[in-house]
């Protein structure tokens, strides 16, 4: 075994030719001097090696000390992988510690799953798997809002289709020719523009930018207000108690009064009375409401 530049060059043949079956511990897979670190092994020694690795690994016994360092040999040797898929990712802005560490997990179970015996080469078949866990993580921690995955897909197809018609109309396309090009309803298409937005969110206490600085302070300085109709929902589930203890004939005479906004006399020609009568009972029922609105206080 020779060094250079950090990478192990591996006396392959010896570790093929090594006789596995007679090895009663999985360190003697190892002649002394082969490898000293399996994470320094060049990618081709490291496909090689991992040939035979496989086969011991499906001769032994899940759970024993010796099939863990198997397993662990074999993940330590292809974290290369690893890295390489994650480069793909460099520009996210979550950390590539992170991505690394996912992309770890899907080696680990691209490992597990792994079947030497159907001739597929296992980088072929890691890095699918690899790069699903990776897209997986940023699915589930890079939204800010959680959206379903149909509208994260949406989302991505529509950022692709309207650069593609961007650059066809020279200037931004319309819901309409959105789902013209993709062959979705208008309403397919704005709730997946609906979704994009919980992409990323920014703070109401954010300060403008400096391109913003004469807008004013922060976003909820500039949009917040009180909604004057708040009060009148208060107002009106308190009431709702209180109209229902209320006598059926002055629940009537206030629903016509404020309902139907009749006059006392057209609700005496309704009910039958006089309109001084009607006066008496509106003001007797407004009273009991008063109070019992002060008394819940």
């Amino acid at each position: 075994m020779s060094s250079s530049a950090g990478v192990v060059s591996v006396d392959v043949e010896a570790v093929v030719e090594a006789d596995v079956e007679a090895c009663q511990e999985v360190g003697r897979l190892w002649p002394a001097g082969v490898v000293a670190d399996p994470a320094a092994v060049g990618p081709a020694d490291a496909r090689a090696i991992s040939k035979v690795l496989f086969a011991r690994l499906a001769a032994l016994e899940e759970g024993t000390h010796e099939y863990q360092y198997v397993r662990n040999t074999l993940v330590e040797m292809n974290l290369t992988l690893v890295r390489f898929a994650a480069g793909r990712f460099r520009n996210r802005s979550e950390p590539m510690e992170d991505i690394v560490q996912v992309g770890t997990i899907g080696l680990i179970k691209a490992i597990d799953r792994f079947d030497p015996e159907r001739g597929i080469e296992f980088p072929t078949f890691a890095l699918p798997t690899i790069v699903g866990e990776m897209k997986r993580f940023f699915r589930d921690t890079s939204w800010a809002v959680h959206v379903p995955r149909r509208l994260q897909e949406l989302r991505l197809t529509l950022a692709r289709a309207t650069d593609d018609l961007a650059q066809r109309l020279d200037r931004a396309p319309t819901s309409a020719e959105l789902a013209a090009h993709l062959g979705l309803t208008v309403e397919e298409v704005s709730e997946g523009l609906v979704a994009a937005n919980g992409y990323a969110v920014s703070s109401l206490d954010a300060q403008p930018g400096d391109d913003e600085s004469d807008s004013g302070g922060s976003l909820v300085e500039r949009v917040g207000a009180l909604d004057p109709g708040l009060e009148g929902i208060e107002n009106l589930e308190s009431l709702k108690p209180l109209v229902a203890q209320l006598p059926e004939r002055e629940r009537m005479i206030l629903s016509l009064r404020f309902g139907a906004e009749l006059t006392q006399s057209q609700i005496g020609a309704e009910l039958g009375i006089s309109q001084m009568h009607v006066s008496r009972l509106l003001a007797k029922a407004v009273g009991a409401l008063r109070t019992g609105l002060l008394v819940d206080q």
